[in-house]
């Protein structure tokens, strides 16, 4: 663990605890509540590929807002803030159109928050961000804790609780943002003179394509991995225990990040992190019905999001120099978590009802694929 006089560890911690719990809330049991509004495949689609969506504009606008001013903190307070008042909109409708502005209000000031708290959290780790997974891994925890509670209270209150739940993780959001110092020297003047350098060479490239191409194989995932459990007939509270072993998986990851970064290198982290992805969306699409096939394709979520995460993070920093590490985080955000999990949420909600569940899956594992076939062909 850091120390807790060079970094205020436990305030970061705080933070990710509550932004991930909010998300654990969200992203498993959201469609269940949509679908308890009467909407069909394809509109939970469109609105789960909103709130990704606007990660493709949010992150870069404050992002360069950071950079430039030099108050990442005060984006992250501002945007947490927002984030709050415009999803307290979802209690004033129901309808398609109404949740579709509250979702792309909301999710514009939410998805402002993370990419620039990652920055602050690399800031303050300074030569030791290699130790960022032991700071990121309480947002695990957040999501963890989230999704188990979340999966026994739906169980017996239904999805009408899950609002209020989520405005008041948002609350706490904003509450914890208050805690966390500004890193001196955020944002400034920096090196951003070689930014068009950096983002013409063929490694960066690269890696933003392998970034959006797995976020977009986790589509049929975070869209529709609860409703695909309900109709394999798994029961709410075992999907959220489902969600939860992909978690701890993830946590048992980044407490040992450190050490696989110095054995292995990011580049063949990231690369089998993919291929074992590929592996993960064809084991649900064929086997669905055998919960052990079910509890390994969860542990794997170590690899899709944990190593994989891990790597980039590491990659990320490496490529983009002091001054643009916002706009570094940014991008990142805005092409894989924002254009891929659009991109992959909009195609499962159309592929689901015409190919089917299964058939959505199985593309899901090819992309991860393509993904693994890009990092190793030109990611130097």
């Amino acid at each position: 663990m850091l120390a807790v006089r060079a970094v205020p560890y436990w305030r970061l911690s705080a933070f990710y605890l509550l932004y991930f719990a909010s998300l654990g809330a969200l992203i498993p049991y959201w469609g269940l509540y949509l679908r308890a509004q009467g909407l069909d495949a394809a509109a939970i689609g469109t609105l789960m590929a909103v709130l990704a969506g606007t990660k493709i504009v949010a992150p870069n606008l404050w992002g360069w807002i950071a950079d430039h001013a030099g108050v990442r903190m005060g984006i992250v307070r501002l945007g947490a803030l927002a984030a709050a008042v415009c999803f307290a909109g979802v209690f004033a409708g129901s309808g398609y159109g109404w949740l579709l502005l509250v979702t792309a209000a909301f999710s514009f000031f939410w998805n402002a928050v993370l990419p620039q708290f990652e920055a602050t959290t690399l800031g303050h780790l300074g030569e030791h961000s290699h130790r960022y997974a032991h700071v990121r891994l309480w947002g695990s925890v957040g999501f963890i804790v989230a999704v188990g509670a979340l999966g026994r209270l739906l169980d017996r209150h239904g999805p009408a609780l899950l609002p209020g739940v989520i405005l008041g993780l948002l609350a706490g959001i904003w509450l914890a943002s208050l805690l966390v110092p500004e890193r001196a020297g955020a944002g400034g003047d920096g090196a951003r003179a070689g930014a068009a350098a950096v983002l013409r060479r063929p490694a960066v490239l690269a890696l933003l394509a392998v970034v959006f191409l797995m976020q977009a194989s986790h589509g049929p995932y975070y869209a529709f991995y609860t409703l695909y459990l309900v109709d394999h007939g798994y029961s709410r509270e075992a999907a959220g225990w489902l969600w939860s072993l992909g978690v701890v998986a993830e946590i048992g990851v980044f407490l040992v990040m450190h050490r696989l970064l110095a054995r292995y290198g990011a580049r063949a982290i990231l690369i089998a992190s993919l291929w074992l992805a590929a592996a993960r969306w064809l084991l649900i699409a064929g086997l669905a019905e055998q919960p052990v096939v079910l509890v390994l394709a969860q542990t794997l979520h170590a690899a899709s999001f944990g190593s994989y995460h891990g790597a980039a993070m590491h990659l990320i920093q490496r490529h983009f120099p002091d001054g643009w590490e916002g706009r570094g985080q940014a991008l990142y955000s805005s092409l894989s978590f924002g254009a891929g999990g659009a991109v992959g949420s909009l195609a499962a909600g159309h592929l689901w009802g015409s190919v089917g569940p299964e058939a959505t899956y199985a593309l899901a594992g090819l992309v991860a694929a393509c993904g693994a076939l890009v990092a190793g062909r030109w990611l130097r």
